[in-house]
């Protein structure tokens, strides 16, 4: 199990690393070479470039994932192409993307699309799409998700 970091525009990265320091796990942060940096990194952190690009994160990221691991990601685009993998995705805002909200998602964009139409103003506000879902504070909520997960690990051993 690792978790993989949509690293770009992230705001919790260091909360990530911390945890997963904590937990003995390994962070993937898949950048941009727009966002290149000299920062050294911790131990057990890894950072990804590739090319600019619209998807190319998202591309590496797929490639990378695996069941069971953990994905922090905005973009519900990727986290909709994660599911299937049996992954667990988060958002950093505190939420964790499942079936019912990824459709959620789909759904309210397309409303807003048909509103903008109808209105023919780009203005129009959309629904919280996660209004449903429960929040947590990311750091409880990563933590909570890297315990499910090392438990359900340790059970299949």
């Amino acid at each position: 199990m690792q978790i993989l970091v949509d690293a770009d525009a992230c705001p919790v990265k260091d909360i990530i690393m911390s945890q997963a320091r904590d937990n003995d796990l390994t962070v993937l942060l898949v950048s941009s070479i727009s966002h290149f940096s000299t920062k050294e990194l911790p131990e057990g952190v890894e950072r990804i470039w590739v090319d600019k690009g619209s998807d190319l994160a998202d591309f590496e990221i797929m490639k990378l994932a695996y069941p069971n691991d953990i994905v922090v990601t905005q973009d519900y685009g990727l986290a909709s192409m994660l599911l299937p993998k049996r992954c667990r995705i988060l958002h950093h805002s505190g939420y964790e993307y499942t079936e019912q909200s990824i459709q959620r998602l789909v759904d309210s964009r397309h409303l807003s699309a048909q509103l903008r139409r109808q209105t023919r103003s780009s203005r129009v506000k959309s629904e919280d799409p996660f209004k449903h879902e429960p929040q947590t504070p990311f750091d409880e909520l990563l933590e909570r998700v890297i315990q499910e997960q090392l438990k359900k690990l340790k059970e299949i051993e």
